[in-house]
């Protein structure tokens, strides 16, 4: 349905909703913005495991090139 709107001489047209939108519509058309994105990996140039980037690797304990925390082998 279009609403019309008169303005002295000028008649503007305005995109009226058909029906009320749920709230729950409304709310799966929004959750699309939130998606959580996959965390970025690279590969410790130490042991070769994978590892977030400028975080110490889990398995070998070694951070830009020096050992950060004790790890038994």
């Amino acid at each position: 349905m279009l609403c019309l709107l008169n303005f002295g001489k000028e008649v503007l047209t305005v995109a009226v909703p058909k029906s009320k939108v749920s709230k729950a519509r409304r709310n799966k058309r929004r959750s699309n913005v939130w998606k959580i994105s996959a965390p970025a990996l690279m590969k410790c140039p130490k042991c070769g495991e994978f590892k977030t980037p400028h975080r110490v690797c889990g398995s070998c304990g070694y951070y830009n090139g020096r050992e950060v925390v004790k790890k038994d082998a």
